[in-house]
């Protein structure tokens, strides 16, 4: 039976519709590869896997391991690599370094270990470190020389700042600053290369302890003024003094030989009644007389008569006091909320407990900020990006939410294949489902950690397990001068956590 005329003939293939639905094919498949590449998960911990990098230290030489324990960069360097952000690949080795005069070149490598950021005589990291010495490195940002000039680079090599200037130097214990030098003025740049302050300064220092309080600028004439972070101009260079307390766009200046407090628009706050200004709360300001201290409110009231040893600011209304040589809490109509018998105490703002310490034990008090003692223990890790604590309490590890519940390891360590476990005073580790991987043969042992491994003691030597339970390094480090016990792969980290680098050295 004849179909029609539409079918008699044998039907041709459409070359352009079969090339166009290929392509479109093509297209998905990339698409889905590209997609899977980017969200590279790890099937165990369901997160997107980023490597890691971390210095290596083996043999007296230096070199670059990954996350996976798995040597990128072979130690054949004398000196430290290194590395200003463990995510990037980008490797500073020093070479041909004179240790009589301090000259040194360096070259930069990648993972693949080629090389880099070519075309300076020198590229450096930019450190930096706060108050108690804790270390970092400006992120995203090297310093460049070329030519006897500096520079500003970031890590994919993009020119920021142009190697024009005699120096540049990072403000200590502030982020996002560098000082740039011509001759004998200076000015200031940020993370983008952005000149905030024109070289025309004799000294510029940090307002606070953040960048964005602005910054402190001296003239040639030795007159003090302030320039915030966006280059504006808070208070012309005409003052003998400013110093470095802030808040609530209040400032301490000295004009006439004599300190006060004024508003960015100049106007008198506080100008008598004090020595000295330690830190401005709102409304309240602490201050000093002789050899005490006491807050002044900005109606000029005496509201907690200057009696104190030392006086820091907390939160609300209260204040972390000193007297007789021991710490107690009080508020602002100086009533004593925590007694005065800890040798420290100390408020983490992001975790919102308050920790304190006395000489004779080793345990820290633990109050939340209602100021109720919550718990007694050892604290070994406050998580502020995940919301917990770790605390060792009688010899066993429990964890608590920032509102003191405490959790299962499970509720915490979302990203962990295993976790720890103590039965009969030995400890293994089990799947989040409660069965047993490792079993209960250690003596001590710590949660796995980000990179996949925990370390396992035994009769007071380390080693370490993968995310499977599988030994990697067997026990045989003693460690006992490092305050934390990490391992990746066989490499264990450094006594120094500053220095932090990886190793096989005890």
């Amino acid at each position: 039976m004849s179909r029609g005329r539409r079918y008699d003939k044998k039907p041709k293939l459409n070359i352009k519709k079969v090339i166009a639905v290929i392509a479109l094919i093509l297209v998905v498949i990339m698409f889905v590869i590209i997609i899977r590449d980017l969200f590279n998960k790890d099937k165990d911990k369901g997160n997107i896997k980023v490597t890691s990098y971390f210095t290596l230290y083996t043999n007296g030489k230096w070199g670059v391991i990954d996350s996976n324990g798995n040597i990128i960069i072979n130690p054949i360097y004398d000196d430290m690599i290194t590395i200003p952000d463990n995510k990037t690949d980008v490797f500073i080795c020093a070479y041909d370094v004179n240790y009589e005069d301090g000259t040194y070149k360096t070259k930069v490598l990648n993972s693949k270990n080629k090389e880099i950021l070519q075309g300076y005589d020198l590229v450096e990291a930019i450190d930096n470190y706060d108050e108690n010495h804790n270390i970092w490195y400006e992120k995203d940002i090297l310093k460049t020389k070329k030519d006897g000039k500096y520079g500003l680079i970031n890590n994919s090599g993009k020119e920021l700042l142009a190697c024009n200037y005699d120096e540049i130097t990072q403000i200590i214990g502030i982020k996002n600053s560098y000082i740039i030098k011509q001759g004998d003025k200076i000015g200031l740049a940020d993370n983008t290369g952005k000149i905030i302050i024109n070289p025309v300064y004799k000294e510029i220092k940090a307002l606070g302890d953040d960048y964005k309080n602005g910054y402190i600028t001296v003239n040639i004439d030795n007159k003090y003024g302030i320039i915030d972070f966006t280059g504006k101009v808070i208070l012309d260079n005409k003052y003998d003094d400013i110093t470095n307390v802030v808040g609530d766009k209040k400032y301490v200046v000295k004009e006439d030989g004599k300190y006060k407090v004024i508003s960015s628009a100049e106007a008198v706050i506080l100008d008598s009644g004090f020595d000295d200004v330690k830190s401005i709360d709102g409304e309240n300001i602490i201050i000093k007389k002789g050899n005490s201290y006491g807050v002044i409110n900005t109606s000029k009231e005496e509201k907690i008569k200057a009696s104190y040893e030392d006086l820091k600011y907390m939160y609300s209304d209260y204040y972390i006091a000193k007297k007789s040589g021991k710490y107690g809490v009080i508020n602002i109509n100086n009533e004593e909320k925590i007694p005065f018998e800890y040798i420290g105490i100390y408020y983490n703002e992001d975790a919102e407990l308050i920790q304190a310490e006395k000489a004779e034990q080793v345990d820290t008090y633990i109050y939340n900020t209602n100021l109720e003692l919550k718990l007694t223990g050892i604290i070994s890790e406050i998580n502020s990006e995940k919301g917990y604590f770790r605390i060792r309490i009688d010899n066993d590890y429990k964890y608590y939410n920032f509102k003191f519940e405490e959790k299962d390891s499970k509720d915490v360590l979302t990203t962990n294949t295993l976790f720890l476990s103590k039965k009969n005073g030995k400890y293994g580790y089990v799947d989040k489902n409660g069965n047993v991987v490792v079993e209960y043969i250690y003596d001590d042992a710590g949660e796995q950690n980000t990179y996949g491994f925990a370390a396992v003691g035994k009769d007071g030597k380390w080693g370490c397990i993968d995310k499977n339970g599988n030994i990697v390094q067997e026990i045989k480090y003693s460690l006992p001068n490092n305050y934390k016990i990490d391992f990746i792969g066989k490499w264990h980290i450094c006594e120094d956590l500053n220095a932090y680098y990886y190793t096989d050295v005890e």
